[in-house]
Parts: structure tokens; sequence; C-alpha cells
């Protein structure tokens, strides 16, 4: 999987995504940002919660059950300190429809033990590496 992000000015990046579609990010106007667009953090956030939505939402299918609704509330806490990473998530799932607990439960435990690819990859040790394209050609840093 591969993107290109853009600098489109001030604190301002955007970028199509491998699927196609159009993202934006952007800082809050206290550092320079103007808002036009969610954190990076937040981002964050929406995707381990869409990760596990969509894995939830799956499982639940897969076992013929139909929801009627289904919202999550997720929440992260960040280290008062630089690089303020997120020392924890908690995410509370409400469930409508028919739908047998003992189910909800087996579809989340899955998602969380086995299938939600960027929780497993937030609590993974992995390697990051990162180059420039400076004046004597790209560098590895």
């Amino acid at each position: 999987m591969k993107s290109t992000i853009t600098w489109q000015g001030d604190m301002a990046f955007s970028g199509t995504t491998p699927s196609g579609h159009e993202l934006r990010m952007d800082a809050a106007p206290d550092i320079g940002g103007k808002n036009s667009g969610p954190r990076p953090t937040e981002l964050l956030l929406y995707s381990l919660a869409g990760c596990t939505g969509i894995d939830i939402v799956m499982i639940l299918k897969k076992m013929r059950l139909e929801l009627t609704g289904f919202e999550m509330e997720i929440e992260g806490t960040r280290a008062d300190t630089e690089p303020k990473k997120f020392t924890d998530f908690h995410i509370h799932y409400s469930v409508e429809g028919d739908l047998p607990e003992e189910k909800v439960i087996r579809a989340i435990q899955l998602s969380k033990d086995k299938y939600c690819s960027v929780s497993h990859s937030l609590s993974a040790n992995i390697v990051a590496s990162y180059s420039i394209n400076g004046t004597k050609g790209d560098r590895t840093l």
C-alpha cells in the first residue's frame, strides 16, 4: 500500500488514498493550521474504530445476524510529554437488533484478537524507516 501526501501550505496536507479517496489533514489554528481537515491523531482514532467496526459487521453477517443500528464511541488518552503518543484506547460498542449478546461479544473478541489490522499495528513493534531526497540524492535517515 502506498500513498503520496502533498503539503498544501500552512499546516495542511492532502492526498489520494490507495482506494481513490481524497483526504485532507490540517492542524489547529493555535499551531498555524486553518482547521481545514481532521488532525492525524483524530484519523488514528477513526481508523481503529472503523477497522473493528467493519470486522464486527462482517462477522455478525457471517453468523446470519442482522444489525439494525451500530455505534461506537472511541476515546484515546495521550501522554502529556512529547511525542504525546496514545497510551490507551477504549471503544464502547452500542449494537441494536435481535442479537444474542454472546454472539456480539464473540464478534468483538474476534476483531480484537484476530482480525483488526489497525489494532494489531498499534500494538506491534513496527519498523519505521525514513529517507529524504536531498541535494546529494536520496538518503536514508
